[in-house]
């Protein structure tokens, strides 16, 4: 059974710091992509930051020089340090791996979410 676990999310105040992270457990062959998504209160869900299985990094334009995106394949783990939180960055965070279970083709799984509000 595949699971993925956030933890660190919380109330911060504008300019503040978090520390996001995913950890990922079960019956996993191969972790191909990891990143992080957000959705805010009447919005669609948007991608944050990824990484690829070599490292390669994407970030939004709103998150690029204030979040790094970073994984150790060793724990099975995708962290998220954000910095210089606004306002505009409140929002539940998912977690997503795309990953395969042996035999078993890509799949694209999310953790539960966890809340980050930034207040001004």
């Amino acid at each position: 059974q595949v699971q993925l676990v956030e933890s660190g999310g919380g109330l911060v105040q504008a300019g503040g710091s978090l520390r996001l992270s995913c950890v990922a457990s079960g019956n996993i062959f191969r972790i191909n992509a990891m990143g992080w998504y957000r959705q805010a209160p009447g919005k669609q869900r948007e991608l944050v930051a990824t990484i690829t299985s070599g490292m390669t990094t994407n970030y939004a334009n709103s998150v690029k020089g204030r979040f790094t995106i970073s994984r150790d394949n060793a724990k099975r783990t995708v962290n998220l340090q954000m910095n210089s939180l606004k306002p505009e960055d409140t929002a539940v965070y998912y977690c997503n791996a795309e990953l395969t279970i042996t035999g078993h083709p890509w799949y694209a799984y999310w953790g539960q979410g966890t809340q980050v509000t930034v207040s001004s």
